[in-house]
């Protein structure tokens, strides 16, 4: 039986070894934000963070996480959609149907965890995310906007 330390919690799940993460996330855990996009690990709707990188849960087999690495999930990023990033995405209305945009706002979290005023080509570069909606432009102010301090927490 793994334990997984999902949000801050000591989670006990009984799975396969090689099921999804996303789907422990999903099914076993109750954490339905993280979504389910393509199943290979080329969307990013399923991204969460693990050790703060990010990493297409999908594809991550639940059996190669340990128990001490940290899981964060779109739900954990705060209680209350008040993290700098999130507030970014409602200021500027970056979603239209709003499916990949839990992976969209964990990879863009780690994107400005890695590089805290990134350029146009740096996150062209890392957020590898696909939007069927196409706000990608919205995408990129939204994160300028988190980056320059533009949106406040609380």
């Amino acid at each position: 039986m793994p334990r997984l330390m999902i949000n801050g919690k000591a989670v006990d799940v009984t799975v396969e070894d090689d099921t999804p993460l996303l789907w422990v996330l999903r099914e076993q855990v109750g954490l339905t934000g993280t979504k389910y996009g393509c199943g290979i690990a080329q969307c990013g709707a399923c991204t969460v963070h693990i050790d703060g990188q990010p990493v297409r849960s999908c594809a991550m087999p639940v059996g190669s996480i340990t128990a001490e690495q940290q899981i964060v999930t779109i739900e954990g990023l705060s209680a209350d959609s008040s993290h700098p990033v999130q507030k970014a995405w409602a200021a500027l209305d970056v979603p239209q149907c709003g499916y990949c945009q839990s992976g969209m706002i964990m990879a863009a979290v780690a994107l400005l965890a890695a590089k805290p005023k990134p350029t146009d080509a740096d996150i062209d570069a890392e957020m590898t995310n696909i939007c069927r909606c196409g706000t990608y432009n919205r995408v990129r102010a939204a994160i300028h906007l988190a980056a320059d301090g533009g949106v406040r927490r609380g």
